[in-house]
């Protein structure tokens, strides 16, 4: 193999678009000359290929990792379990290293490659760059994982299992030679960017990158983080990350995240906000241990007895969801904030996917399939995992009799209708009073905001107080069908 100042060390980037705190590219560069690639798999992907703005994300972060490393990235597409085997020994490399990802086709792909990569001799270096806890490290007394997040989280700080010192960017890194690179395609050729223009509306609210990432950690840090266990329910306020498509890009790691958070806990004012975010910070893990002990979480119900659950087939219905001309004023403000910026708010991605599953009883699983299309976060461990949650389908469920009501909602978090009123101008005219009712306004009040439900703005596809009933009436008729099949 020669010296490891003479061998050739690929890095696979996957998740892990960065160079700091890279665990897998700090130990390929101890072990020779970097060889950094990239491969677009949407052979071994099948219908779990990234969604349209899940690959405008991805372009963009990929031109800033090759940037950051000095135009040596090579692209790649195609079967990874062909491409990486056939370069790693077309070039001479002694060593492959990559960050490890929790996908259920990835975990089956990359148990692949690492077996055919050791068979040919080549050392494999694998890390866990993306989590702050591995899911295997975090289990019962028993063994088995955890389906309730509270003891999760506190198993894992209980244990002493406090997130690792995040590890510095590389000094200056050693290049293999380019004619080293054979068969690969310029970026352009991996075909990200959707043909429609949808995207130029979020482009100026989203920086790519690693780069951008660390802007965007240090802006909420001294601008979102004062208040943020109770203003990060409103979605109008500065009191949220915008963190989670850099955490999923891994631009950023949660290490460095966490990290972060420890440079203000000198300040007592806010150890509530920090705690509380670095709760959702576990979320994100909690849900990572899901998708690992549960392979089908992204479309098999963990609560099994919804497997008969009469879901609606309403494909009128569900376009207007995703539309966001329900009539249902807080409702498509946040589906049109999907549609034109790539993100959702989290509170408001709840009421958003509580309407479709609970009041529309539309299956979890098809706006699951939505916002895997629209998210620029589009992560399928915390997506598949949060629906569940909200439909009551899944693990540490919210109670399917829990049904949000997005007037009360939409009162209590855009008080001032900001928000909305961003988001759905064709209504804002409307007092605050009438703003998330409008088809309960008086008629002189509709007629002087220059609003004709139907016409101008949609009529409720829905009755939320009849539709709140039948998916109450739906649940109980499904426990009572299963407490009978046990009794007999």
């Amino acid at each position: 193999m020669g010296s490891a100042s003479n061998s050739i060390a690929i890095h696979w980037f996957r998740q892990d678009l960065r160079l700091s705190d890279n665990p897998a590219l700090s130990s390929a560069l101890k072990s020779g000359r970097l060889l950094p690639i990239y491969i677009l798999d949407e052979v071994n992907a099948e219908d779990a290929q990234i969604g349209d703005a899940s690959r405008w994300w991805l372009h963009h972060s990929l031109m800033e990792l090759n940037r950051s490393l000095k135009g040596n990235l090579r692209f790649y597409r195609g079967d990874a379990t062909r491409i990486l085997p056939k370069l790693a020994a077309e070039t001479g490399a002694g060593t492959v290293s990559w960050n490890r990802c929790y996908e259920p086709w990835r975990i089956k792909r990359d148990t692949a490659i690492k077996e055919m990569l050791k068979e040919d001799g080549i050392t494999v270096i694998t890390e866990n760059g993306s989590l702050l806890w591995e899911p295997w490290e975090i289990l019962k007394s028993d063994g088995s994982p955890y389906r309730v997040f509270t003891p999760f989280y506190s198993q894992g700080r209980l244990n002493g299992r406090l997130p690792r010192e995040p590890i510095a960017a590389p000094a200056s890194i050693s290049f293999a030679p380019a004619d080293k690179y054979p068969e690969t395609v310029d970026l352009a050729e991996l075909n990200l960017l959707p043909r429609s223009n949808w995207t130029l509306k979020r482009e100026p609210d989203w920086h790519p990158g690693e780069a951008g990432a660390q802007a965007q950690v240090r802006y909420f840090l001294e601008n979102g983080l004062n208040g943020y266990k109770i203003r990060r329910n409103f979605p109008a306020a500065e009191n949220r990350s915008r963190l989670s498509p850099h955490l999923h890009f891994g631009e950023l790691s949660p290490h460095q995240v966490w990290h972060a958070l420890s440079f203000k806990e000198h300040m007592p004012e806010l150890d509530d906000d920090i705690g509380n975010f670095k709760t959702e910070l576990a979320w994100r893990e909690f849900s990572y241990s899901l998708l690992f002990f549960n392979p089908g979480l992204s479309n098999v119900n963990l609560q099994q007895k919804f497997d008969s659950f009469p879901w609606r087939s309403d494909a009128a219905a569900l376009e207007a969801w995703q539309e966001g001309r329900t009539g249902i004023p807080f409702v498509d403000a946040g589906m049109r904030e999907l549609w034109q910026s790539g993100y959702m708010h989290n509170r408001v991605r709840m009421i958003v996917s509580s309407f479709l599953s609970k009041n529309l009883m539309i299956d979890w699983r098809e706006g699951a399939r939505w916002f895997w299309d629209c998210l620029v976060d589009a992560d399928l461990a915390n997506n598949s995992a949060s629906w569940q949650w909200v439909s009551g389908t899944g693990a540490d469920a919210a109670p399917y009799f829990r049904i949000f009501n997005p007037v009360t909602q939409g009162t209590r978090f855009d008080p001032n209708g900001d928000y909305t009123r961003k988001y759905v101008p064709e209504i804002a005219a409307l007092p605050n009073k009438w703003l998330f009712n409008p088809w309960e306004a008086p008629t002189d009040i509709l007629e002087g905001a220059g609003i004709v439900l139907g016409q101008t703005y949609p009529a409720p596809i829905v009755d939320l107080k009849t539709s709140r009933r039948r998916a109450l009436d739906a649940f109980s008729d499904l426990n009572d069908s299963r407490k009978a099949g046990v009794a007999s």
